[in-house]
């Protein structure tokens, strides 16, 4: 593609994903997010590409059953703007994606909750990748272009892309949290991160205490000396020396009206009836909503309502817990393990307080369309929201976009949703009890306040919608100390 962009979006993945059939042909689909419903009218607007991963692994040139196959460039009109594949193999994704980016950046980024692991052969393929970006993007750019790169897979991008395209204005935006310095400490490659980083004009985070913690881990590790707002970094191809890099949060947001949109259809309300009624017309419906990960506290929410089912605060028959888990990761070792816990404590919770024909958990490890989703965001009257580290966590405002009446939202205070939503029924998730007194506020709290908590909930996040997160931005990209 010898087309140069004006702005080009960089994630690690596209925002389709491609299934190779036996036929040898590929199926092209659009994948849902909010990221897409963001940018897709800046997108529309500007000259604009998006580079990223199909998903599909690049042919191996050492094995037979890969000679003479070549990928399927990726046709035209499957994406929001023109899509440029960066082509990875099998054996670069198990160590630059399975490896470094999920089994050494992702637990340290969350507080380590499981112990990150450190080797040198996780580190070389995600410098490999990150380079491999870096240069695909340098080759679409126009001059003076805007790139805006996302998540913790391409830290280096920013600063591999700025030694070969000083002219870029490049934005950075982290999907989930930054730790504190005492804990990046830990990485062995600390010092190549943050200067990757600080490549960028504009690094965004989630929260202010992210932001902050970044700051510092400029400070401590190289020898910079930041302000509230940012950080002047030495730069030799500017006329003083040095460039200021700003910093500042930016919490993401989902497409609100488009959520409550579905959940007053016809259908969507019939559909919220009906899973009432099958799970029996508990008094409360209680819903938690996550991938199968780790970080999301599951276990936290099903030991705190078995525990008050043992208590007989919760009686059988009168409350039901709905547990989604969408599959997540399902080759690594820790997810493994952690869906048998889940497993485990679903089965035993069941066996010990379940009657016939009304159990007390329905427990579902599958994906769910967005209309379903929504449809159990209606019915439910309690919505658990458990990470014990989270850098928003959406699901918790995808459940106040799609609750139009009383409702409560249980959520923890380490989720980056907390610092915004705070009519939520806060909690320690380390706190076992707390998270019992929660659950047990959330179900007799008069539903008058119960309403006026959602109520403020929801104008926020009307206000403060995935659109207005992008605009702002972008506009304080644009406003960056840059110079061509």
């Amino acid at each position: 593609m010898s087309h140069a962009f004006e702005f080009l979006v960089v994630a690690n993945r596209l925002p389709v994903s491609a299934d190779e059939q036996p036929d040898g042909t590929t199926l092209w689909t659009r994948s849902p997010g909010g990221l897409v419903s963001a940018l897709e009218p800046v997108l529309r607007g500007h000259d604009a590409a998006w580079v990223g991963w199909s998903g599909r692994f690049a042919p191996d040139p050492y094995s037979t059953e890969d000679y003479g196959r070549e990928l399927e460039p990726v046709p035209d009109g499957v994406g929001p703007c023109p899509l440029v594949e960066v082509e990875l193999s099998r054996e670069e994704v198990e160590g630059f994606y399975e490896g470094f980016a999920n089994s050494t950046l992702w637990p340290l980024y969350h507080d380590a909750v499981a112990t990150p692991s450190y080797h040198r052969h996780f580190w070389e393929p995600y410098v490999a990748v990150n380079q491999r970006f870096a240069n695909r993007i340098a080759d679409l750019a126009a001059e003076g272009a805007t790139v805006w790169v996302h998540d913790y897979q391409l830290q280096l991008v920013p600063r591999m892309l700025r030694d070969r395209r000083p002219d870029l204005r490049i934005g950075f935006f982290l999907h989930i949290p930054f730790p504190p310095a005492e804990l990046f400490a830990q990485l062995p490659w600390r010092q190549q991160i943050a200067e990757g980083l600080l490549g960028a004009d504009l690094v965004g985070f989630h929260t202010p205490g992210d932001a902050a913690n970044f700051l510092r881990v400029a400070e401590r590790f190289l020898r910079l000396s930041p302000d509230g707002t940012g950080v002047e970094v030495p730069d030799a191809t500017r006329p003083t020396g040095g460039r200021r890099v700003t910093v500042d949060d930016f919490p993401i947001s989902i497409d609100t009206r488009e959520y409550d949109a579905i959940a007053r259809t016809e259908e969507v309300q019939d559909r919220a009836a009906e899973l009432r009624e099958k799970l029996g017309n508990p008094r409360w419906l209680m819903l938690g909503v996550d991938r199968l990960d780790y970080t999301k506290g599951i276990d936290v929410r099903l030991k705190a309502f078995t525990e008050l089912l043992e208590e007989g605060a919760i009686q059988p028959g009168e409350a039901v817990l709905v547990q989604i888990a969408t599959p997540s990761r399902e080759n690594v070792e820790d997810y493994q393990r952690l869906r048998d816990e889940i497993e485990l404590m679903v089965g035993r919770a069941i066996g010990d307080h379940g009657l016939i024909g009304a159990p007390p958990i329905q427990y579902l490890h599958q994906p769910f369309a967005r209309e379903e989703l929504v449809a159990f965001y209606a019915a439910a009257d309690i919505m658990l929201v458990t990470p014990y580290r989270d850098g928003m966590n959406l699901v918790a405002k995808e459940y106040v976009a799609s609750h139009g009446g009383p409702g409560a939202l249980v959520l923890s205070e380490f989720a980056g949703a907390a610092v915004e939503m705070t009519d939520a029924f806060l909690v320690n998730p380390y706190d076992a009890e707390g998270v019992k007194h929660a659950i047990v506020d959330a179900m007799h709290t008069p539903h008058d306040e119960l309403d006026t908590r959602m109520r403020r909930m929801r104008a926020r996040l009307f206000e403060h919608d995935v659109a207005r997160w992008a605009a702002e931005f972008l506009e304080a990209l644009d406003k960056s100390e840059w110079s061509r």
